[in-house]
C-alpha cells in the first residue's frame, strides 16, 4: 500500500468526486414539475417509508411556492434535503412513479425533492412554529436520522430535547458515511443547523456510558463534558437537566446512561451500528487492512493526499457500502480495484444501479471467492480465497490494500450494560409504540432493525416521537405519514 500522491491531480480528483445528479435549474425544476400527473392515491408516497406527498410538493413547485413545497417535505421527513441525495429512489419513489409505465421514465423526484428543501435550507427559512415548552425534556442518544427526525418531531411539540452525541459533528452516517459523490457533509451539517434552530440542544464530543460498554471511550473526542455546560445555553425553552458525569469515576466527555435516564422523562435510542465486521481469518491485523466507513470517512474529509490508498484495492463483500468503496477509490486513483464476493452477481445485495455505477467506473469482480488468509510480512500482499463453485480451488488475488465491507457489528456490550434487551441478531426490542424493555427508554433505526435507509430511519424517529408523546402526555398525534 502506499500514500495516495499525485497520481490525480487535485482537479481530476474534484471532478471524479462532483455529484452525480446535480442540482436542477429553475427552469430544469419547472419542466420536470410540470410533467407529473399529480396522481390521486400515489404510488409515489405510497413507495416512500416516509410517505411524503409527493404529488403535493410537486405541484407546489410548479406553482413557484418553493416555502410550500419545501414544508410538505420536512413535514413528514425531517431530513427531507439528505434523503434527497442518499434515498434508494430506484427503488421507492421514482420505482413507483406511473411515468415509468408510460414512458420508461420516472419523474425526478429526488431532484426535484432537493431542489425544494434546498431552497428552504439555503435560506435559512424556518418552516415551523415552535411551541413553549411544554414542561417535559427529552434525550437523544445518537445523531444520525433516526435522532435526528425524534429530536425535530418533539421540538415541534414543545418538548426540551438534548442530542448526545460522541463525534465533533453531528448527523451520523449522514455526516461520515456517505459516498461524497452522492451527499457531501455540509449538506448533512446544513439540515442538522436547520434542526438545531428548531431548539434542539446537541452535545457533541460527549460518551454515553452504559456501564459495560466495550473500549466505552474508543473514538470519542475531546470536548467539554455535557454536565459542564451552561445549562442557561441549553435552548430556546425551559427544561433543566442534572447529569452528575463525576459518579462513577466517570471521565469528563462521559455521562452513565442511568443518570441520563434520570435526568429526563424519556430517552430515545438511536446509536446505530458499530464497527464493520471482522473477516475472522487470519491476517487482519496487517499494515493496508481497513474498514469500509474508515475508509468512506478518510474520503469525506477532503483531504485528498490523506487518504490512504492501495496500488491494488480488494474489497470484501457486495453491498451498497462495499459499492460506495470500490468506486471511490477508483476515483481517487486506483488502477485497480477489486469486489471481492462468496456468492454470484445475482445474490449480491448491492442495488442494480449501483452493480451499474461500480461497472462504469471499471471495478472488477471476483465472484464465489471466500477469504481465508489475508497475505503478507507486515503488510498486504496478497488476499488468500477459496473457491464456492464446487471446486474450492484455493487462489490468491495479488493486492496491497484490503477493506472490509460486510456489514457492522451491533451494539450489544451497550445494550447487555444497559440492560436493554436484544433478540438473537443483536437488535433491540421493542414494542409498537418504540419503546424497550426499559422504562422510559424508546429506541429506533438501525439498532432495531439491524441496518436500513435513512428513510427508514428517519420514519422510526418519527414513530419513536409519537410513541414518547403518547406515554407522556396519553395524546395520539398524528404526524404526516405516520
Amino acid at each position: 500500500m502506499s500514500k495516495y500522491k499525485s497520481r490525480l491531480t487535485t482537479e481530476e480528483i474534484e471532478a471524479n468526486f462532483a455529484e452525480i445528479d446535480p442540482k436542477l435549474s429553475e427552469a430544469e425544476a419547472l419542466f420536470e414539475a410540470n410533467k407529473c400527473l399529480y396522481c390521486y392515491d400515489a404510488p409515489c408516497t405510497n413507495a416512500c417509508p416516509t410517505h411524503i406527498d409527493v404529488p403535493s410538493f410537486i405541484k407546489k413547485i410548479a406553482s413557484d411556492n418553493l416555502r410550500g413545497s419545501a414544508r410538505v417535505i420536512f413535514d413528514a421527513n425531517p431530513i427531507g434535503g439528505s434523503c434527497a441525495h442518499v434515498c434508494p429512489v430506484e427503488v421507492l419513489c421514482e420505482g413507483a412513479c406511473v411515468e415509468k409505465t408510460l414512458v420508461e421514465k420516472p419523474i425526478q423526484i429526488a431532484r426535484l425533492q432537493r431542489y425544494a428543501t434546498d431552497h428552504a435550507i439555503d435560506n435559512s427559512i424556518d418552516l415551523f412554529e415552535i411551541p413553549e415548552s411544554n414542561g417535559k425534556t427529552v434525550g437523544i442518544v445518537g445523531s444520525g436520522p433516526a435522532g435526528l427526525s425524534c429530536a425535530a418531531y418533539l421540538s415541534r411539540l414543545g418538548y426540551k430535547v438534548t442530542v448526545y452525541e460522541k463525534r465533533e459533528k453531528a448527523g451520523g452516517l449522514d455526516t461520515y458515511g456517505m459516498a461524497e459523490y452522492k451527499m457531501t457533509q455540509q449538506d448533512s451539517l446544513d439540515e442538522v443547523e436547520m434542526i438545531e434552530r428548531m431548539g434542539v440542544e446537541f452535545r457533541l464530543n460527549t460518551v454515553v456510558n452504559s456501564g459495560k460498554q466495550e473500549g466505552r471511550s474508543e473514538g470519542a473526542q475531546d470536548g467539554v463534558s455535557a454536565a459542564e455546560q451552561d445549562r442557561e445555553t441549553a435552548g430556546k425553552r425551559d427544561g433543566e437537566t442534572n447529569l452528575k458525569p463525576e459518579t462513577r469515576n466517570l471521565k469528563p466527555n462521559e455521562i452513565d446512561f442511568t443518570d441520563l435516564i434520570d435526568s429526563h422523562e424519556a430517552v430515545f435510542l438511536s446509536v446505530g451500528l458499530g464497527k464493520t465486521n471482522d473477516l475472522g481469518v487470519p491476517g487482519e491485523d496487517l499494515e493496508g487492512v481497513l474498514e469500509s466507513l474508515e475508509f468512506i470517512e478518510a474520503v469525506k474529509s477532503r483531504n485528498w493526499n490523506e487518504v490512504p490508498l492501495g496500488d491494488a484495492v480488494a474489497v470484501v463483500g457486495a453491498g451498497n457500502t462495499a459499492v460506495d468503496v470500490v468506486t471511490q477509490a477508483k476515483r481517487l486513483g486506483s488502477p485497480k480495484v477489486m469486489m471481492v464476493y462468496r456468492r454470484t452477481r445475482r445474490d449480491m445485495s448491492a442495488f442494480d444501479y449501483e452493480y451499474e455505477l461500480a461497472k462504469s467506473d471499471a471495478v472488477e469482480f471476483v465472484w464465489q471467492a471466500s477469504p481465508i488468509e489475508i497475505v503478507g510480512n507486515g503488510k498486504v500482499e496478497a488476499l488468500r480465497c477459496k473457491k464456492n463453485d464446487g471446486s474450492e480451488e484455493i487462489f490468491d488475488i495479488p493486492c496491497d490494500m484490503v477493506i472490509k465491507a460486510i456489514g457492522q457489528k451491533k451494539r450489544t456490550a451497550f445494550y447487555d450494560g444497559a440492560g436493554i434487551e436484544t433478540d438473537e441478531k443483536g437488535r433491540v426490542v421493542i414494542d409498537e409504540s418504540m419503546k424497550t424493555s426499559l422504562d422510559k427508554v424508546f429506541a429506533g433505526g438501525d439498532c432495531v432493525n439491524g441496518g436500513a435507509e435513512a428513510v427508514d430511519a428517519s420514519q422510526a424517529g418519527k414513530k419513536a416521537a409519537s410513541g414518547i408523546h403518547r406515554a407522556l402526555f396519553g395524546e395520539d398525534i398524528e404526524f404526516a405519514g405516520l
